[in-house]
């Protein structure tokens, strides 16, 4: 029985950038395994390292995750690697597949094996992490929905969705084939970007949610690793950057094991920092649930989100606000590392404050 664990997330970065360094820790019988999710930067990889000999009293990770190959999910994994002992790694590598995905670029030149470089150099973070775990003889997983990693199972993504979908739309990969039509939406939305003013803020009562449907985040994002593990009832699931493509897909394959989230979620991460790009008001109802009553409101479950310490968009207020209105109380690193835990030993740490709900929120335009 997986009764006790612990979630804890690290600081990444000083400044406005964020991103993501992850620690999961949980007992088996007598034994405490641990997983790393995302490292962030190098420096956030040695806050990781430190922080596993210091709290955890070991040198052995059981598993390092590598949600997707982005620079501020990827660099810091290295440094685990090269410090620590390390049973299995788990990332995708697409420079694998480059026969399979070959014919999705339009370039008529593209050998296999220049496309295979072309992808290693681009995601030179990643390559670096494949290129430490041969070299330390440490077994390399691709992580695909269906699978496990220790108590975590595989949402998202599906294999067949990576290699023939999300992978040729890679921003770091050659360019797509493109059809006129999305070039001109293309064209289109650069024109729009570019006549944006400064944010401003617009009311936002109880009854209303301004999250939009129709968002879109990139390929790489939505390759996400997401994972969901259940500790006794107490459901924690990781998002890494994911977007609403790759969350309704996990959430589908969820129910279709039998796994109604809304139910058993006990924790969740925040997608990619809080953007407003990443969910959506159908995507949270079905992953956490409904929102309540004002008068009625529960506080059930737990989020956090890693943000820079001095980012202003990073959670977005109507991310936040939407959390809190499905009984979530929303956390962020802010630069500190904060914990979640359940029947784990003790700290000396003092609380934290969780984000409040905002009378206003940022304007789409």
């Amino acid at each position: 029985m997986l009764s006790s664990f612990e979630v804890e997330f690290i600081p990444v970065g000083e400044g406005e950038r964020s991103g993501d360094a992850i620690l999961a820790r949980w007992t088996e019988g007598d034994v405490h395994r641990v997983m790393v999710y995302d490292g962030g930067t190098k420096a956030s990889g040695q806050r990781l390292v430190d922080h596993i000999k210091s709290h955890y009293k070991t040198t052995r990770v059981d598993y390092v995750v590598n949600s997707h190959p982005d620079n501020d999910h990827a660099s810091g994994l290295s440094v685990v690697l090269e410090q620590l002992s390390v049973g299995e790694v788990w990332m995708h590598r697409p420079w694998d597949h480059s026969q399979i995905i070959r014919d999705y670029f339009h370039d008529g030149r593209i050998t296999d094996e220049s496309l295979k470089v072309r992808l290693q150099e681009k995601m030179a973070a990643a390559y670096k992490i494949e290129t430490l775990a041969v070299e330390k003889g440490i077994p390399i997983k691709e992580p695909f929905q269906g699978m496990n990693i220790g108590p975590f199972k595989i949402l998202s993504p599906e294999k067949d969705w990576y290699l023939h979908e999300l992978v040729a739309d890679f921003a770091k990969s050659p360019k797509k084939k493109e059809s006129l039509e999305s070039m001109m939406e293309s064209a289109a939305s650069t024109m729009t970007k570019a006549f944006q003013s400064v944010i401003r803020l617009i009311a936002e009562a109880w009854d209303m949610e301004y999250l939009r449907e129709n968002v879109e985040t990139s390929a790489e994002n939505e390759s996400s690793v997401i994972l969901f593990a259940d500790f006794a009832g107490r459901g924690v699931m990781l998002t890494g950057d994911a977007g609403v493509q790759a969350l309704k897909r996990a959430n589908d394959y969820a129910l279709s094991q039998g796994i109604y989230l809304p139910g058993v979620l006990n924790f969740i991460q925040v997608p990619h920092h809080g953007s407003r790009n990443n969910v959506s008001t159908s995507t949270l109802d079905s992953i956490i649930g409904l929102r309540q009553n004002e008068e009625e409101l529960q506080y059930t479950k737990t989020a956090f989100v890693s943000s820079g310490a001095k980012s202003e968009t990073h959670p977005r207020r109507m991310v936040v606000n939407a959390f809190n209105k499905r009984g979530v109380k929303v956390y962020k690193t802010n630069g500190n590392t904060i914990r979640h835990h359940y029947k784990m030993p003790t700290r000396n740490w003092g609380p934290i404050e969780a984000l409040p709900i905002s009378k206003e929120v940022e304007a789409w335009d």
